[in-house]
């Protein structure tokens, strides 16, 4: 067993968590890798304004079957803001997490997103089809029509980051209504700059604008999994049959969760994706 700090553990055995962080092109990016190497690999890619940590109630119910992958995009939790040269587009988050596997040596992965996170997975498909062999999307909204949360009150940059009460306001419609939003995404918010938040929203933005996520989908011809909450206060619910679209592609409403139920429901959010990717390793 691998410790954290590299250091042998004495009862052998699969890996614990081991964090780096890669000189990339776009800087320093921070990669946390749970499981055994050599099990089936599993990226997971967390939304805009979070961080890996999003990840981390639904790490153990997958690290025993999977080489667990998760890497902080650029600007977001322990990863540096882009070098110069590089921004927070789509585009240029998808490379950076290509870069990512062949440094750790990856050759073929399952890639979950979560939130937005679902825009730079299939962005990372859309340039790297030898590399993605499925893909898992959860509550990543289809179509700009399908956005419904309401708009926040202006943030001034000369004062950011505001307070935590003022970010769990900004951050509630990320749970279901009556959810407290946990400490660990305060922290990743109000510990990002301003200018990586925005930027990060707006490349969002923009990429979902340029086609629609299912259209993208359908022409990649990839083994598909959606994950959406019916609780969702930022993207209709009912949007997600826009993904019935995608040939073949799996749909599954998750009654009671809001939009992030990596967190609000780790259990019943794994047995689907774990159902999934036994169905990719089991097909021949």
């Amino acid at each position: 067993m691998t410790l954290s700090d590299g250091r042998p553990h004495a009862d052998g055995g699969a890996p614990t968590a081991e964090d780096t962080v890669l000189p990339l092109d776009a800087g320093g990016v921070h990669v946390t890798q749970d499981g055994p190497r050599d099990a089936p690999a599993l990226l997971l890619v967390h939304g805009s304004a979070s961080s890996t940590r999003s990840w981390d109630a639904l790490v153990p119910l997958l690290a025993s079957s999977h080489r667990v992958i998760r890497i902080d995009l650029p600007g977001h939790g322990r990863s540096s803001a882009p070098a110069a040269g590089h921004g927070y587009g789509i585009p240029e988050q998808g490379r950076t997490l290509g870069e990512a596997l062949d440094r750790l040596g990856v050759e073929h992965v399952v890639v979950a997103g979560h939130s937005s996170g679902g825009y730079a997975a299939t962005a990372l498909a859309e340039q790297r089809p030898e590399l993605v062999t499925a893909l898992v999307l959860i509550n990543t909204g289809p179509s700009p029509a399908a956005f419904t949360a309401p708009a926040s009150a202006p943030i001034d940059p000369s004062r950011w980051p505001p307070g935590d009460e003022q970010i769990r306001r900004i951050a509630s419609t990320a749970f279901r209504a009556g959810y407290e939003v946990p400490q660990a995404f305060v922290d990743d918010i109000s510990g990002m700059s301003y200018q990586a938040l925005a930027a990060a929203g707006q490349a969002a933005v923009a990429y979902l604008s340029r086609q629609a996520v299912p259209d993208r989908l359908t022409a990649l011809g990839k083994p598909l999994q959606v994950i959406f909450g019916d609780q969702d206060r930022r993207w209709r619910p009912s949007s997600a049959a826009e993904y019935d679209a995608v040939p073949g592609a799996k749909v599954d409403m998750l009654p009671g969760a809001g939009h992030t139920p990596i967190v609000e429901d780790p259990p019943r959010t794994a047995a689907l994706l774990l159902a999934f990717t036994a169905a990719r390793t089991a097909a021949p």
